[in-house]
């Protein structure tokens, strides 16, 4: 049942208890109704008034995130860590892009067991918001030198095309604001209850086969709604995706908003607008409302759905404040209605969905430009790279004639307007830099969260479980691939906890972290496996979660094994054509253990 039915159900029925036994009729019951109590608030402004309902609602109303950034600039980056207020600390810091980081030498045993100010060290993970993923290689040197200078050297691509940094000192925070905002870069609105990074075509205003370029419309949105005071106490976190591209390729199905570039038969290019996707531990994928967004309107729309978001968004319960909930008990009928009723003021158009993409949305490899140059897509190895190469590679781009870049929602980079004659000469620098425009099917399709390396969250090691594991199967499984069995990427998304930061429930084989119990009593690092999810590429019409199978849990040491030994199976029992995802929902649970 909704929560809208449970509401109705709580303040509308009758639970029939028997009434008191009179003297008059003493042989038949007489039933009475009284009402039910009125059900809790869920906390929606626009329905419940504001009154802070949890603690976290409470700080948000009192003192935004926004305001904090002034008190690191002239108290704490004076005062170093402990002169930091707790509420600040662990509540607006966010705001900025900053969270402190896991303390060191704490096995994944622990994470919940351990109050949060046991787990954290007094250093923070920072992260640069790069709206869209477009870099130049100015911006890319200020963060590779900063990640050198301040963060150890320590750098990772995100799945939401950010770059984040560690080890960094509350100390040296205004000096890299200082830095970063000289290039055109910034971590306002990074992390927290506020829009966060737009995810944008990494090939947006380049590609042959583009269909509307969402650059300035990206452009627009952050300008006029990042940091505006209005929109930055949101129930929770909501994202944002828009692309142009036939492939379909910022995992528009899993965001608060997203936009996929159609053509409309009579109004021409424009996008398709779904809404209410997310994952964690209640994963929803969003859906369209069947409207057709013409890109002069779209940033009124992007507005229009965020305030929903704003005024109606359930503010109780954490858990229940992202606006998948909200979706599932409205419908789209109704979230259309009120979007154009009372927040733009005029309908839009009825539109038709987006055609199965044609062409991988990661875009490694080589691939020609409209203006006849060529755009190079490559992939670290689960988006860990470092200040050095960061700045190494800015160097080599323009050795090469090339001056911007694109991060991607794959943990991958995009090098863009590389002349013909340079292409190769560049592909040859990249790998040295450990970045690869021909990697393996394995190296090319896994990615990982931060893990128990950096995150409080996290239970196991995710970056160097996922490295083993691209290593191992690159070998045991090439007989597949040098015979041409296995020709398509398969994905494998691993997760350091049940939170799904890096899309467990949409990968073909998705790993959430967990402790397992061991033969001796004790415990070891594993993983609950998901199988068959994906999103919506060439060779899927529609996205899907991944199926679980009760019991298939696999340890660490033991991931290699078993994605051998599955991908063995698919090999041997597929039929014609059918991708692994296919294979995981047809076959038997026992063919996937």
């Amino acid at each position: 049942m909704t929560q809208t039915a449970l509401a109705g159900a709580e303040t509308s029925g009758s639970d029939n208890a028997p009434a008191a036994l009179t003297a008059e009729a003493p042989a038949k019951p007489v039933r009475t109704s009284r009402p039910r109590p009125a059900a809790k608030p869920h906390g929606q402004w626009k329905v419940d008034g504001k009154e802070p309902l949890n603690a976290n609602e409470v700080w948000k109303q009192e003192d935004g995130g926004l305001s904090v950034r002034d008190r690191i600039e002239t108290i704490y980056a004076k005062g170093g860590f402990d002169s930091i207020d707790k509420t600040d600390l662990h509540g607006r810091f966010r705001w900025w892009g900053l969270y402190t980081q896991r303390k060191q030498g704490i096995d994944g045993g622990k994470t919940a067991s351990l109050e949060p100010h046991e787990l954290e060290d007094k250093y923070f993970m920072l992260r640069v918001r790069i709206d869209g993923g477009s870099l130049t290689t100015d911006q890319l040197r200020v963060i590779g030198q900063i990640s050198t200078e301040f963060g150890r050297d320590t750098a990772d691509l995100t799945d939401r095309q950010n770059v984040q940094l560690h080890w960094v000192r509350v100390e040296d925070v205004p000096e890299i604001w200082n830095r970063l905002e000289a290039a055109g870069l910034s971590t306002t609105e990074a992390c927290g209850d506020v829009p966060r990074v737009i995810l944008g075509s990494p090939v947006a205003g380049i590609a042959k086969d583009e269909i509307i370029d969402p650059t300035s419309l990206i452009k627009e949105v952050s300008a006029r709604f990042i940091g505006d005071p209005e929109l930055a106490n949101l129930p929770r976190k909501f994202k944002t995706a828009i692309t142009g591209h036939p492939s379909q390729d910022v995992v528009h199905e899993i965001n608060d908003f997203a936009l996929v570039g159609v053509i409309h038969p009579e109004l021409g290019p424009g996008y398709d607008l779904w809404v209410g996707g997310g994952l964690s531990t209640a994963p929803r994928l969003a859906e369209r409302l069947g409207v057709f967004v013409s890109p002069e309107v779209a940033a009124e729309v992007w507005l229009g759905v965020t305030s929903i978001f704003r005024d109606y968004g359930y503010r109780r319960m954490r858990t229940k404040a992202r606006l998948k909930f909200l979706l599932a008990d409205w419908g789209t009928t109704k979230f259309r209605q009120i979007l154009q009723d009372d927040y733009l003021g005029h309908k839009l158009p009825d539109g038709e969905p987006a055609p199965k993409p044609t062409s991988p949305g990661d875009h490694i490899g080589v691939h020609e430009q409209k203006d006849g140059k060529f755009f190079i897509g490559v992939t670290p190895t689960v988006g860990r790279v470092s200040g050095t190469k960061l700045t190494a590679l800015a160097d080599a781009l323009e050795a090469h004639g090339s001056f911007r870049l694109r991060t991607t929602p794959h943990q991958k980079l995009v090098i863009l307007d590389v002349s013909k004659e340079q292409v190769e000469p560049l592909i040859t620098v990249l790998d040295g830099l450990g970045l690869s425009a021909r990697p393996s099917l394995f190296r090319r399709s896994t990615i990982a969260c931060t893990g128990i390396e950096y995150c409080k969250l996290a239970i196991v090691n995710t970056k160097d479980t996922a490295a083993t594991a691209i290593s191992e199967l690159e070998t045991r499984l090439a007989d597949l691939v040098d015979t041409g069995v296995l020709t398509q990427p398969i994905a494998l998304n691993i997760n350091g906890c049940p939170n799904s930061c890096a899309r467990i429930q949409t990968a073909d084989i998705g790993l959430k972290g967990m402790m397992l119990p061991t033969d001796d009593g004790g415990t070891a690092p594993g993983f609950q496996v998901h199988l068959g999810g994906g999103l919506a590429t060439d060779n899927r019409v529609e996205a899907g979660l991944g199926r679980t199978i009760r019991g298939l849990k696999v340890t660490a040491a033991q991931l290699p094994d078993y994605v051998e030994r599955v991908v063995r199976k698919y090999a041997d029992v597929r039929l014609s054509n059918e991708t692994f995802a296919e294979f995981a929902h047809r076959v038997d649970e026992e063919l996937l253990k």
